[in-house]
């Protein structure tokens, strides 16, 4: 054989081999984390009580304040107790103050009131949208003695789509907070 023929040769195993479908790319798709349902549990201060996910690490805090932890999804609720002393009007504008510092980064902020005339627990619930430092606000109060505000962070640069499932599952806890956070005398 000739080299003219090995070449044919080649040329012809060339196309053979390289004959087959088409490369497609992957359609994309986002990750499904689902977080399990989880007991609920009383955490009891001087001040405040309510209900929280159980799979929440507390840690109790001077003031009256408390930081739940979960540790899983890198995030944490830090919720902060004031008095209220004849000074309700500069503690809501402190609060609407915090929650809208992340209008920079955000690409919107839902406000959800909140009334429960039965227990005296009034407040806001702030639902951020977007790479914001802090995905979720609140701040209830009986509007005489009592105010309490919280914010959800995570420990991890804020990419929204990235975070998204574990911002609705904490958010969720926070309005079990809400719905459950009665006063103590």
């Amino acid at each position: 054989m000739n080299i003219k023929s090995y070449l044919i040769i080649l040329i012809v195993i060339t196309f053979l081999v390289s004959c087959g479908d088409d490369v497609l790319p992957k359609p994309k798709a986002m990750l499904r984390l689902e977080y399990p349902e989880s007991p609920l549990e009383n955490l009891v201060t001087e001040k405040f009580q309510f209900e929280h996910n159980s799979q929440a690490i507390i840690k109790k805090n001077k003031n009256f304040s408390v930081t739940l932890d979960y540790p899983l999804m890198k995030g944490s609720i830090f919720i902060t107790y004031k008095e209220v002393d004849n000074n309700l009007e500069e503690l809501l504008a402190d609060a609407q103050k915090l929650s809208y510092e992340h209008v920079v980064k955000a690409d919107n902020i839902t406000e959800q009131p909140f009334v429960n005339e039965k227990d005296g627990v009034y407040g806001m619930f702030y639902e951020v949208l977007g790479d914001a430092a802090s995905q979720a606000q609140f701040y209830v109060t009986d509007s005489t003695q009592h105010f309490v505000t919280g914010s959800l962070y995570f420990r991890a640069k804020p990419n929204y789509d990235s975070i998204y499932p574990a911002a609705i599952y904490l958010q969720k806890d926070i309005r079990k907070i809400m719905e459950s956070l009665r006063w103590r005398e």
